[in-house]
């Protein structure tokens, strides 16, 4: 099995774990911070990954880089790169120093519905996630490496790794009395540890080398040029998933933030299923221009990728909007309530709705990425995510959480239909074959699934054993229907082959 298919067999493992276990910790986190508590815990994070942008878009710089001298196979070209890059990231640790202990001196004067208890437990952790950043961010550059080079399956495997025992070591500091200060240390203890184990990984296993052979003001222009539009995209994810937390944290009680993070969590989970797939693709897209593969070989690429992510993300998509609103309620309904559970509900599902074609037409943007093409992509989602956030805030003024998220979704869908019309005539991707050859098949399955997916909704009962007996249920009418009615022969085989081998080592 390639590093491709085991990363994207890692990546759904990962995310699977991901899932569950932030499914299980989630409410239990929730019971022992309570909902105040948690707000401001999830708030913080949230203004982090704003000085987190400080980035300036390099990690995903190196990916494309390294694998590039890797394909021209210039070796001290990489060297040279790396070393330059791990300089500007020791400026740009500075940067978040810097700017993380500006905004610290100001904490009061921005959270103005908190009580000094608050105040003081979200200047504690806003320091140590400060320095928990400034380490982080030129530590992700291993990562970067191991991804340029196509070396999935070790950093991949290390994260599941931590993510298992820092998800036992959060159970453990919260039953032994620990509050969200513990957990943002606990975090960064595991932080540190990544790091130093993947550059070991880096330095003595794929014997990279960082070495300045020259540092010449052209080159850094050049790499900045690359990662300039990477960074817009930054801000762009800044503003989707991080301004609704800035407006709602001026202006609303930490319980609302609660409500709209819960939200912003279920969508985030949809999400990741699609990425795991196209995410491993970069490497590939970057050889593909290197090859200078013509329009319609990168259609094909996009549409087998995309029917698999569009599959998937259907499951999903359908059960939440059928069975989601009980499920939330069941879920953290005992400490957020009947309406916070259903607020939060609302948000995911639609951020799920608006989320759906650019998850499915992922490999596009990873295409923009290798053919260096972001530029008008970068600026028009920018132009119409801040347009959203503008209108989310006054939309939150009246509806708060779910009114923010509107703001956002309204922005999202926009762009999504201009995009389309540049990958078709700017990138030279088959658009409307590749809505075609998405549909085909798929769309009359999705519809007799969703008209017996509703009435499994009307078995009766409210508790987890209602609940998951709708799940079992729709899951097997839905791999049935889907396998019969709406998989291609080549999909097929995607499960046919795996269990037929297990069977035959049998």
């Amino acid at each position: 099995m390639s590093q491709l298919k085991k990363g994207a067999l890692l990546n759904y493992i990962t995310i699977f774990l991901t899932n569950v276990v932030g499914l299980l910790l989630t409410p239990f986190i929730l019971k022992y911070l309570g909902k105040n508590e948690y707000g401001i815990f999830i708030t913080i994070g949230a203004l982090i990954g704003t000085i987190s942008i400080l980035d300036f878009g390099l990690n995903n710089t190196i990916i494309r880089f390294v694998a590039k001298y890797r394909a021209e196979k210039d070796k001290e070209g990489e060297e040279n790169f790396l070393a330059t890059t791990m300089i500007i990231y020791m400026i740009i640790s500075l940067l978040v120093l810097i700017v993380g202990f500006s905004f610290y001196a100001n904490i009061e004067s921005y959270f103005t519905k908190l009580n000094p208890e608050e105040i003081e437990i979200a200047k504690v952790m806003f320091v140590i996630l400060i320095f928990n950043l400034a380490i982080r961010l030129p530590g992700g550059s291993f990562t970067g490496i191991c991804s340029g080079y196509e070396e999935f399956v070790f950093p991949k495997t290390l994260n599941i790794i931590r993510y298992v025992l820092r998800s036992l070591t959060v159970v453990a500091v919260l039953l032994y009395g620990g509050r969200s200060i513990a957990l943002v240390i606990v975090d960064t203890v595991f932080n540190v540890s990544v790091i130093i184990v993947t550059g070991y990984f880096v330095f003595r296993k794929l014997k990279v080398k960082f070495k300045l052979h020259s540092l010449k003001k052209s080159f850094i222009k050049h790499i900045l040029k690359y990662s300039v539009w990477i960074f817009v995209f930054s801000l762009v994810g800044l503003f989707q998933w991080k301004a609704g937390h800035w407006v709602l944290g001026r202006i609303s009680p930490p319980a609302v933030l609660t409500i709209y993070g819960i939200g912003i969590t279920l969508g985030t989970y949809y999400g990741a299923f699609s990425t795991a797939i196209s995410g491993v693709f970069l490497p590939r897209a970057t050889q593909m221009s290197v090859d200078n593969a013509s329009g319609e070989q990168l259609t094909d690429m996009m549409i087998k990728i995309g029917r698999l992510s569009f599959i998937v993300l259907m499951y999903i998509l359908i059960a939440f909007a059928l069975y989601g609103n009980q499920f939330v309620n069941l879920w953290v309904g005992d400490t957020i309530g009947e309406e916070g559970s259903y607020q939060s509900w609302v948000i995911a599902l639609m951020i799920m709705m608006a989320y759906t074609l650019p998850l499915v037409q992922h490999f596009g943007n990873s295409i923009l990425e290798a053919k260096n093409k972001l530029s008008f992509k970068a600026i028009l989602y920018l132009s119409f995510m801040i347009i959203g956030t503008v209108i989310g805030a006054v939309f939150a003024k009246k509806y708060a959480a779910i009114g923010m998220m509107a703001g956002s979704v309204i922005g999202w869908l926009i762009v999504q239909n201009v995009m389309n019309f540049y990958y078709h005539k700017v990138i030279k991707l088959n658009i409307p074959r590749f809505f075609k050859e998405l549909a085909y098949k798929t769309i009359l399955a999705l519809i007799i699934i969703l008209a017996v997916g509703y009435f499994i909704n009307y078995i009766p009962g409210e508790g987890w054993l209602n609940f998951v007996l709708k799940g079992s249920t729709f899951t097997i009418v839905f791999g049935v229907l889907m396998y019969t009615l709406g998989l291609h022969e080549y999909e097929k085989q995607l499960f046919v082959k795996p269990i037929a081998s297990v069977l035959r080592r049998k």
